[in-house]
């Protein structure tokens, strides 16, 4: 493999990478804060590349990333809802969420599955017409992503230390606690919920504009990538402190992407990359595990060997 394709091979993995840590970030804040596995994820994802490709094709690609953000607060807030207020469980309520907007996202486009954008300006074609002639010319869309996150990164950073977001955090903590500090837990779920689903859906608004497309199953399996992810992450800099927990969430992003990209380039069938994924988020969950019990098993192994040749 040439220097050039190694090059292309990164590049291409971190504008993947980052476009998807917008939805590694959203799942750190409702999975490792407020301790609530949503699994309404690929519908969000999905219904932010529709929304945010229909508003593109009016005309409007920036205004296409807000719209895409309201449509994912409205699905947080449902999701929300039905755990706090209707008393669903809340894998249930993800599920109940997720299998519904399959439709709502079919409708937004029009009854159609697949919606084009080769012809629309997207905020990424924006951005090449400002670099053009310029040596970040090729680098235009990892430009675009590496903005979105930074943003999205600091401005989640300074939220988690105000007080709704210490709040937010020890109710995934300890909700008793919230409750016997006049804190509502219902609250801080609701608006947990919504700003994680806000950036899930910002997520999927960008890479519909990136591929200048958008199907039906564009978010099939992002919650098993976003899982992965933060479990790579938390391997890098999961103790440490919360903007140092962001960058771990977005090089555990493009770690993932990389290895993906890598088993494209060896021509993997396209069947075959669930697969890959769902040994990538066993490797991830396992491997801390097994380092905690690799001193016992070596002390065991050395008792047994060692009894044999005594």
């Amino acid at each position: 493999m040439s220097l050039g394709s190694v090059l292309s091979l990164i590049q291409t993995a971190s504008e993947l990478g980052l476009i998807s840590a917008l939805t590694v970030i959203a799942l750190y804040l409702s999975y490792s804060m407020l301790n609530v596995c949503d699994l309404s994820t690929d519908g969000c994802f999905t219904l932010g590349a529709t929304v945010g490709a229909v508003v593109t094709l009016s005309g409007h690609p920036f205004l296409a990333l807000p719209a895409a953000m309201a449509a994912g607060i409205a699905s947080g807030f449902i999701t929300a809802f039905l755990q706090t207020k209707m008393g669903v469980n809340s894998l249930l309520a993800g599920i109940i969420v997720n299998t519904a907007l399959y439709s709502i996202n079919i409708a937004v486009m029009g009854n159609s599955s697949i919606l084009n954008l080769n012809k629309t300006d997207t905020v990424f074609t924006k951005a090449l017409d400002l670099l053009r002639n310029t040596p970040l010319m090729e680098q235009y869309k990892l430009i675009v992503a590496l903005l979105a996150v930074i943003i999205v990164g600091v401005l989640l950073a300074l939220f988690l230390r105000t007080k709704l977001g210490l709040a937010i955090r020890a109710t995934g903590n300890n909700p008793d606690m919230v409750r016997s500090s006049s804190i509502n837990p219902v609250f801080t779920t609701i608006v947990g919920l919504c700003i994680a689903n806000s950036f899930t859906a910002l997520s999927g608004c960008l890479l519909a504009q990136s591929q200048k497309s958008v199907n039906i199953d564009i978010g099939t399996g992002m919650v098993t990538i976003a899982l992965a992810s933060l479990l790579i992450g938390n391997v890098f800099l999961g103790r440490k402190k919360i903007p140092l927990q962001i960058v771990g969430m977005v090089l555990g992003a493009f770690v993932f992407r990389l290895v993906y990209t890598i088993a494209l380039r060896f021509d993997m069938p396209a069947f075959m990359l669930k697969f890959v994924s769902s040994v990538i988020v066993v490797l991830a969950i396992s491997i801390p595990y097994l380092k905690t019990r690799f001193p016992f098993l070596k002390r065991k192994l050395d008792q047994r060997f060692g009894r044999r040749t005594a």
